[in-house]
């Protein structure tokens, strides 16, 4: 029986709140801390198809998914901070997400999995994680796909810079689809994407918010990609597994979010790949 609990964590500089997934007649064994995706300008906590929390609670996994301060009304430092932040937030406070103290993995797909990933090189976590999951994340490792207009996004309607007018000035953690992914079409039809959420100099970008000078993870990675992925390189897939020698699930097909199909065979051969990792990563007494 899955049960769902919402939290608010804070209420300025913007309403953040996190919801628990749980299924109460499991025994828990570790917690899984959850990011969405969205391209930092869109996406909501609440995107995780019942398929993904049905199965995973129902194997004594406990998902907390998290709000965090979407751009460009918020910039990657600060983004990062505040995944940072509610990570240490439940590591010192366990009791208010849970009954008992349990270890927990990082889990984000797209961008929330390069922010789940920076959160660990940051070396900046109070407790390290037992593992990360990465659906289709992504961490800088190669050139030229995240700052050049995506091929794929140039065969859409194009989309005029005027709907980033639509967006909200202030800052905020939910951005629709039928409000905020214009935005994100717009900025990767012109290759305008990486402006939108970093305004520092290059270098910097570089040194701060990719992974190229992270030699080692402080956990074992889990990464899944399509093979033709119209986001996501299959180039960037394969430098972020060869770097960290991360266990892998390949999907043949070119859909970025693939596992959105939750009557896919390959969505179940995914999750039943995602637990193997998960309990093979387990402490001993858990």
């Amino acid at each position: 029986m899955l049960t769902e609990r919402k939290l608010t964590l804070q209420q300025t500089p913007y309403v953040k709140c996190a919801t628990i997934y749980s299924d109460p007649d499991v025994t828990p064994r570790a917690h899984i801390l959850y990011f969405h995706g969205g391209g930092l300008l869109y996406g909501s906590r609440t995107d995780l198809p019942q398929t993904h929390l049905l199965t995973l609670t129902q194997h004594g996994f406990i998902i907390t998914a998290f709000d965090y301060p979407l751009a460009p009304a918020a910039k990657l430092g600060f983004i990062l901070e505040d995944v940072l932040a509610s990570v240490n937030r439940f590591v010192s406070n366990p009791q208010a997400y849970t009954a008992h103290a349990l270890p927990y993995y990082l889990w984000g797909r797209s961008a929330g999995a390069y922010l789940c990933l920076l959160a660990a090189a940051s070396g900046s976590l109070s407790q390290q994680p037992l593992g990360i999951l990465s659906y289709y994340g992504y961490g800088f490792l190669t050139d030229g796909w995240f700052n050049t207009a995506s091929r794929y996004y140039q065969t859409l309607p194009a989309v005029p810079e005027s709907c980033l007018d639509a967006l909200p000035h202030f800052m905020h953690a939910d951005g629709p689809l039928d409000t905020h992914y214009s935005a994100y079409v717009y900025a990767r039809q012109t290759g305008r994407w990486k402006s939108l959420f970093y305004d520092g100099r290059e270098k910097y970008f570089f040194l701060q918010y990719s992974l190229r000078l992270c030699d080692k993870l402080p956990c074992p990675l889990f990464c899944t990609h399509s093979m033709r992925d119209t986001d996501i390189p299959f180039a960037e897939f394969q430098a972020l597994c060869q770097k960290y020698h991360a266990q892998r699930f390949i999907a043949s097909g070119d859909q970025h979010d693939f596992d959105r199909n939750e009557s896919s065979p390959l969505t179940a051969r995914l999750l039943n790949a995602t637990l193997r990792f998960l309990e093979t990563n387990l402490p001993d007494d858990v």
